[in-house]
């Protein structure tokens, strides 16, 4: 039907339906992915971007559009300010950070990740050790260009002020040109069912190349993140060797990594 055609009731309620059942399906997608891209979300579901634009643009629907990407409605959509956030569980932080740290090994190649755990995992690497460290975040380059023997690769491009990153595809070339040891992740949500997800959907093409460019992968995260789901999904938990976090991850979502299968290691608290 053709865009301002009066539609009759039958062929209203007809649209009706089509619609209810495209927002039924990406529900369901959105359930095994965290989130999508609209392009491909409309793919999938056979329509053009317009179409599904419109389709959400409905009020009271548990689905939204942000940035590009289908979330669900009311889920982490939040802003997300480095200077809000880095005083958070700041203890724990720490203690899941240093434990991730004994992992390095003289002559390795970093990934360290952005983020307010990142930081604290950067500080607590021996001094000894001669690194290579790539890294997009600006407070990340800060305290690496302070550590001696160490080769400080900063992913460069356009300025993302709130979470201090850099991102671009020039980045991202470089990155996959690379061959890490190891890739220290952080994310801001950790579910079984659903992985590893991060507030900014700007940093999870980063994230995900870091990931096909290691050796291994290390999710480093305070237990405040157990059980968590943020709209911005980069990975499921099986693409990483460990998950390090502290002793104040609830008991049950402990447990619940295990039984899936995470080699999950938790810090002992400070004495």
């Amino acid at each position: 039907m053709a865009d301002g055609e009066a539609q009759t009731p039958a062929t209203h309620a007809w649209a009706n339906t089509r619609r209810a059942e495209r927002l039924a399906r990406l529900e369901a997608l959105l359930q095994d992915t965290g989130s999508a891209r609209l392009e491909e979300a409309a793919r999938v579901l056979g329509v053009s971007s317009m179409t599904l634009r419109r389709d959400l643009a409905r009020p009271g629907l548990p689905l939204a559009l942000l940035g590009g990407h289908v979330v669900a409605a009311g889920r982490g959509s939040g802003g997300y300010a480095l200077e809000q956030a880095q005083d958070q569980h700041a203890a724990a932080k720490r203690q899941a950070a240093a434990l991730a740290a004994q992992m390095v090994r003289d002559g390795d190649t970093l990934f360290v990740d952005c983020g307010t755990t990142t930081p604290h995992l950067v500080e607590s690497l021996p001094a000894g050790p001669a690194l290579t460290v790539v890294c997009y975040a600006l407070n990340i380059a800060t305290l690496l260009a302070r550590r001696p023997n160490t080769r400080l690769v900063l992913l460069g491009g356009l300025y993302h002020p709130g979470a201090t990153t850099f991102t671009s595809d020039e980045a991202l070339a470089s990155l996959k040109r690379l061959r890490l040891n190891t890739a220290f992740l952080s994310a801001a949500g950790v579910d079984v069912a659903h992985g590893a997800t991060s507030i900014n959907f700007n940093e999870v093409p980063v994230k995900q190349m870091a990931l096909a460019s290691a050796g291994r992968a290390v999710l480093v995260v305070d237990g405040s993140k157990l059980g968590q789901l943020r709209p911005a999904w980069f990975a499921p938990l099986s693409a990483f060797a460990r998950v390090v976090t502290d002793a104040s991850a609830p008991e049950a979502e402990q447990a619940a990594l295990r039984r899936a299968g995470c080699a999950l290691d938790v810090a002992p608290p400070a004495p």
